[in-house]
């Protein structure tokens, strides 16, 4: 536990640079294209603000207050016409972001056993992520192809 609080306790204190970096990760995504119309100082704000309170968003807050948050980025990316894929690759982005960095600084202070599973629980988060994030893209696509046949049988007439 106390490796865990340390790693979280460093996480906080360098959330600036860890917003920074991922603002320009999102920036250069090919799979964020559309953040591109989500305003930057929102989209960092918003990260360093999860960042610099990990503490209290993992050990403090409710499932309500996590539900409220991202139930309203949810919307606000909606309303900024984001596609649904594209808000959970950049969720997915934020949490690898933190494993990077965790990695890097971390690496050399811990044993081999620790390293190993964080690597494997690293590698699990990063299945699942990809497999939530091609879920989603594969529900939009089949989406707009339903719509596209909906408005083809109309300007047809039947």
């Amino acid at each position: 536990m106390m490796l865990a609080y340390r790693l979280v306790r460093l996480i906080e204190t360098h959330s600036d640079g860890l917003a920074a970096g991922l603002l320009k990760k999102v920036q250069q995504s090919e799979l964020a294209q559309d953040y591109a119309k989500v305003p930057a100082q929102d989209l960092e704000r918003r990260v360093y603000e999860i960042y610099r309170h990990l503490g209290d968003w993992l050990l403090g807050k409710s499932e309500f207050d996590i539900k409220e948050r991202y139930r309203e980025i949810g919307a606000r990316r909606a309303e900024q016409q984001v596609p649904l894929s594209q808000l959970i690759w950049v969720i997915v982005l934020t949490k690898e972001n933190l494993w990077e960095y965790l990695k890097h600084e971390a690496g050399m202070e811990r044993p081999a056993e620790v390293f190993g599973e964080l690597e494997m629980l690293q590698l699990l988060d990063q299945f699942f992520d990809r497999a939530i994030f091609y879920a989603s893209q594969g529900y939009e696509e089949a989406c707009m192809r339903a719509r596209a046949e909906r408005r083809a049988l109309e300007v047809s007439g039947g």
